[in-house]
């Protein structure tokens, strides 16, 4: 039996359906590029946004890095979870240094200079402690803050080492550069820093309130420190007994002698740190109201008998 033939109304309405089909399947097509091409648009604003917020996140975290010591950044950091109000008590080193007559530097000095000086030396004080693995408490205005031992410790004898030879560094540096920062900042005088370091149980930790901490350490030890940096000689690092005790093997030290320390009732023996050829070739002597030190090496019979002499003057 043969198909019936399909009527010109039959076709055209067939190919009306078809057409119609044709013409969903376009309407689809470009709704699917429209919404794929919206999603490519949103995707790369995301990327872009993650990539800016990568960025601040980045700058973040590096101009936080600049407010905290990197052990202390890198504590934080790595902790699990919130940081809390904790402490525990350790064996630390103690460091503080303190420039000789700021206050009258204050004075002289307009705040513009003053400022590029202090964060001239405290930048090359700061690159010097870092280098030795020393945790920078705090800056004091011109006076520094540093302890060895937490969160990173090489053990009690090599942490003061590392204390000491920083120190040493230190010292180093500013005479170095003294006549330097006189010629660039219009100084009156020499920069002279005088320092001490003491060692013993301190508490360290966060201390402060819910809303603000502060990583630090407390106790006897930092208190002995800052008291030695006061009594210590212009240039000079003065260091605690238990100090001494941890490194009289490694460093050239004077014979020690006892200090009497604001807030302490009983005299404190201290030992002054030989650095920059001095030893045997060099004797200090100090009092209420005197300093002199003499640097017996190279002294020719002239400059002996001008001493003498001026020392006889004084007797007068």
């Amino acid at each position: 039996m043969q198909d019936e033939p399909v009527s010109l109304e039959e076709q055209f309405a067939l190919l009306k359906k078809e057409n119609a089909k044709l013409k969903m399947e376009s309407s689809l097509r470009k709704s699917l590029a429209n919404e794929l091409e919206k999603q490519k648009v949103i995707s790369e604003e995301a990327r872009r946004a993650a990539l800016s917020t990568a960025e601040e996140l980045k700058s973040l975290s590096l101009n936080l890095s600049r407010y905290v010591s990197p052990q202390i950044y890198k504590k934080v950091f790595d902790d699990q979870g919130d940081v809390q109000l904790n402490s525990s008590r350790k064996k630390l080193t103690i460091f503080f240094s303190d420039i000789v007559g700021f206050t009258q530097i204050t004075e002289e000095l307009e705040s513009e200079d003053l400022t590029d000086l202090l964060n001239e030396y405290l930048n090359a004080m700061a690159t010097i402690a870092i280098r030795h693995g020393a945790t920078i408490d705090k800056y004091i205005g011109d006076a520094i803050m540093i302890f060895f031992g937490d969160p990173e410790s090489s053990g009690t004898s090599q942490d003061a080492k590392k204390c000491i030879e920083m120190a040493i560094e230190m010292q180093e540096f500013i005479s170095k550069n003294a006549s330097d920062w006189v010629e660039r900042h219009a100084l009156n005088r020499d920069l002279e820093v005088r320092m001490g370091i003491s060692t013993g149980y301190c508490t360290v930790g966060n201390f402060g309130s819910d809303d603000r901490l502060d990583y630090t350490v407390l106790g006897n030890t930092v208190n002995l420190a800052s008291r030695l940096e006061s009594n210590a000689r212009p240039g000079a690092i003065l260091i605690s007994t238990e100090t001494y005790k941890v490194t009289k093997g490694e460093f050239h030290f004077d014979d020690g002698r006892s200090y009497n320390l604001k807030g302490l009732q009983a005299p404190v023996k201290a030992y002054e740190v030989l650095h920059n050829g001095e030893g045997k070739s060099s004797v200090a002597f100090t009092g209420r109201n005197i300093e002199l030190k003499i640097k017996k090496e190279g002294l020719n019979q002239q400059e002996v008998d001008d001493a003498i002499e001026f020392l006889k003057d004084l007797s007068n």
